[in-house]
This record gives structure tokens, C-alpha cells and sequence, in this order.
């Protein structure tokens, strides 16, 4: 009986969409448990990038520049007839209730001329959460991971997701993990021409994907030529930064800045035990240790320290590069303790994390490491 339940073709892959699913469902509540989408009326309001704001395209910069699910609620509210977004609106339960407070507490998901793009925006950013366990999962499977392990490591990454939106989580978090997680997996199997709707739709979300696209160089190289890697790197760059400059261009006179200045913020939060040391977030609805704490520092070290030497040459290369670009700019530029701006050590993290899952599981069940390159 055992042996007929091991080889069922269907089972596994049917156990990874359920578990993928539900680990997505849990990540997504974190987060919009948390911040919502900003709205005011909630504990996550902030004026700057509020719901509102950003589907009409009048939040402050940076904000408005990602533009990727606003576009996309936008659009389909635009080509939804009228009549079906009014019986959506006016549905009713039982209780005679609007049906849609069943699903969202928010004020804005009550109003007539938002609540349809809330629904979108609701979904896409759900989805995204789930396609990016699929994404981190394909990365797994590339590397020759054990599949137990290479369930359980996107599982893991995308619970801490929220853990690590200390002081602000968004909607396009969870699109940047994607794209620059499928970005990963293109550049391990792919030439790098095939990079290019990843890099288009990830700048496109967020203006960072430009300066994670140097990272994939070492990747590259294993499989082609200095000339062909540089000049892909160089075409892609290239490609993400007309997106930007077309959406720099056109938000030009929101107000706000491209980017704010926070390195004062940055030393006096490290060099204050009762941050740094002893500072509390409230995430799953649990008050624990911030992400940005001593401890939890030490957690992720831990986890990259003890698995660095297993990880292939040109991932060690990559993480190498995005730490040398992402740490210049998270002192300078994001709020202290404020993990998600890190997101581009994301993809070298959960690497080292699947590497762990992978020697514990083969600690009882010995098979080959995967090849190092």
C-alpha cells in the first residue's frame, strides 16, 4: 500500500500546489494584516502611497513609480462593463450586509469608484505571493535540489516575507521576490535574450530590478562567453532602464523625491540598544523580535555561513554582487531597520536556506550533493 502511494505521478505535484497555496494564503494575511494597501482607517495609512493615490496615479515618488498592478487594476476596471461591477458592488448576504465586507476590511473596498481595482489589486498581489513559491521552487529544482527540500524552502521564504516588512509592507513586494527570483532561474537554464519580458515586467513593477540585473552576470558567464554575458547584462540593462525612464518622465511632477536620504536615521538606530538590541513587530498577529534585531541578524548570517561553501561558484557571485549594491544603498537611502529594502540579498538567502533543508534531509537520507559551478 506504502509503495503504491510513493508512485502515484499525480499526488506529489497536486501536495505542492495545496501547500504552495495555503503557505501563499498565510504570507499574504502577514502582510495585509500588517499595511493593507495603505488606506486611511487602518494602522497601515500612509498619505504618501495611499490605495487611492496610486491607481490614479497622484501618489508621491517613489511610490507611484510602481506601476505594474496599479496598470494591470486599471486596466480591467476600464474594459468591465458597468453593469457588472454595480451587481458586484450591490451584492448582499443574508443578513442583508454588503457582501464585500465579508472579505475586506478596509473603508476603501466599501467605496463605489474603488472597491472594483481594490478586488484586482487584492488578487494580483495574492497571486503574485503564490507565483513566487512556484518561482523560488523552480530555482530548487534547477540546482538539483532534494524535492522535499525544494517544497520546503519556498514554503519557509515566503512565511518570513511579512517578518521582514518591519516598518512597511506593499503590493509590490511580492511581485519584486517573484521577478527576481524567475530572473535567477532564466539566467541558471536560459540565454540571457530570454531575460528579457522578466527584466521589462520587473522594472516595470519596481525601478530596483535595474540594479539587480549586474547580479546575474556570474550566472551567466557559466554557460557563455565574457562578450556575450557583458552584452547581455549591457542589452537588458539597457531595456530595464527605458521603463524607467518612461515612467521617471511621466510621474516627473508628482510631488515627492526619487529618492530620500536616511543614513542619519540609519546610525542612530544601530547604535541604540533599545532598537537595535530589544525593538518588538507584531507579525500573524504574534508580538515578537523584530527582523532587524541583533538576533535575527545573526539567524540569517548563521543560515548563509553554514551553507556558503555548498552553494555554487557563480550563486556565491551573484549574492556578492547584490550585497555590494544593496547594502551602499540601504544605509543611504531606506529607513533603519526596515528589512524588506534588502530584497535584493532575497533570492542568495533563500539559496543558502534551501542548501540547509537540503544536507539536513540528506543527514537521514543520503544522495548526491548538487554540483558546484
Amino acid at each position: 500500500m506504502l509503495s503504491s502511494l510513493r508512485s502515484s505521478k499525480n499526488y506529489y505535484p497536486v501536495l505542492t500546489f495545496v501547500l504552495f497555496f495555503i503557505a501563499a494564503a498565510a504570507s499574504f494575511n502577514g502582510f495585509y494584516d500588517k499595511w493593507h494597501f495603505r488606506e486611511p482607517g487602518l494602522l497601515g495609512f500612509n498619505e504618501s502611497c495611499r490605495f487611492e493615490n496610486i491607481v490614479d496615479g497622484t501618489a508621491e515618488r517613489p511610490f507611484v513609480y510602481r506601476q505594474l498592478l496599479p496598470f494591470i487594476a486599471n486596466t480591467i476596471d476600464k474594459i468591465t462593463p458597468a453593469t457588472v461591477k454595480t451587481s458586484i458592488f450591490t451584492a448582499r448576504d443574508d443578513n442583508q450586509t454588503r457582501y464585500l465586507d465579508i472579505f475586506f476590511n478596509s473603508p476603501t473596498s466599501k467605496h463605489p469608484a474603488y472597491f472594483f481595482r481594490y478586488i484586482i489589486l487584492y488578487i494580483a498581489t495574492f497571486f503574485f505571493a503564490f507565483a513566487a513559491t512556484y518561482s523560488m521552487h523552480l530555482i530548487c529544482r534547477q540546482l538539483g535540489m532534494h524535492p522535499v527540500a525544494s517544497v520546503l524552502a519556498p514554503i519557509i521564504m515566503i512565511l518570513l516575507i511579512p517578518f521582514f516588512m518591519v516598518r512597511g509592507g506593499y503590493y509590490y513586494d511580492y511581485p519584486e521576490l517573484t521577478f527576481f527570483a524567475l530572473a535567477l532561474w532564466f539566467a541558471l537554464k536560459f540565454d540571457w535574450f530570454w531575460l528579457l519580458p522578466i527584466v521589462l515586467l520587473g522594472t516595470f513593477n519596481k525601478e530596483s530590478f535595474l540594479l539587480f540585473i549586474p547580479t546575474l552576470y556570474p550566472i551567466l558567464r557559466t554557460r557563455a562567453s565574457v562578450k556575450s554575458s557583458l552584452a547581455g547584462i549591457a542589452l537588458l540593462s539597457i531595456a530595464s532602464a527605458s521603463v524607467y525612464l518612461r515612467i521617471h518622465s511621466y510621474y516627473a511632477q508628482n510631488p515627492g523625491a526619487t529618492a530620500i536620504f536616511h543614513l542619519g536615521d540609519q546610525l542612530r538606530y544601530y547604535v541604540n540598544p533599545l532598537k537595535f538590541l530589544f525593538d518588538l513587530d507584531r507579525t500573524y498577529g504574534v508580538i515578537s523580535y523584530s527582523s532587524a534585531t541583533l538576533i535575527s541578524l545573526l539567524l540569517i548570517a548563521w543560515t548563509l555561513v553554514r551553507a556558503w561553501n555548498q552553494i555554487p561558484k557563480s550563486l556565491q557571485r551573484q549574492g556578492l554582487i547584490a550585497a555590494l549594491i544593496n547594502l551602499p544603498l540601504y544605509f543611504l537611502f531606506c529607513y533603519p531597520g526596515e528589512l524588506r529594502d534588502l530584497s535584493m540579498l532575497y533570492p542568495i538567502f533563500f539559496i543558502a536556506l534551501a542548501f540547509n533543508l537540503h544536507a539536513w534531509i540528506l543527514d537521514y537520507n543520503p544522495r548526491p550533493t548538487p554540483s558546484a559551478s
